[in-house]
């Protein structure tokens, strides 16, 4: 089970008693901010992508969706995300508990800008019911991203 991956990681540094684990989904951001109490925005998405048919991860706010065109300025292609078959073969974890700990060799993780504005963000911890307050540093840490990246914008809301 991709949580108990994520605990293991975790663990190397102390912080697997961090995760939190909830009686309801938090397989979206919604059900995320409900669950943990927070505003949506404060919710870090894992994005699941092919670059050069290669996985990469780009986590963001709660609030933002990927630009296509910054998306392709950044990586010199169009933004193709992973079916959820891909995404657990290819990443490790399954869609709704996607996350950048304990993930699979090769796979390249970005962090969005979307992301600088807090100082603290929950991104999930491997299943669709558990997450872990981290500061951005602790995200930077833990994440072991790649570089920061600009490729969302905010999501219009209805």
């Amino acid at each position: 089970m991709a949580i108990e991956k994520v605990r293991e990681y975790f663990k190397k540094y102390s912080m697997e008693n961090r995760i939190r684990e909830f009686d309801v989904s938090s397989a979206t951001v919604e059900l995320a901010a409900k669950a943990l109490h927070c505003e949506p925005c404060r919710i870090a998405k894992t994005l699941s992508f092919t670059v050069n048919s290669s996985p990469i991860l780009i986590v963001a706010a709660g609030d933002v969706k990927i630009d296509n065109v910054k998306f392709k300025a950044q990586f010199n292609t169009k933004a193709k995300m992973l079916s959820a078959e891909e995404v657990e073969k290819m990443v490790g974890h399954s869609v709704g508990g996607v996350c950048p700990f304990g993930i699979n060799d090769g796979v390249t993780v970005y962090l969005d800008e979307s992301l600088k504005r807090f100082n603290t963000v929950f991104p999930a911890c491997g299943s669709s019911n558990s997450a872990i307050e981290l500061t951005i540093e602790e995200l930077e840490k833990y994440s072991g991203f790649d570089s920061w990246v600009d490729v969302c914008k905010i999501r219009e809301q209805n």
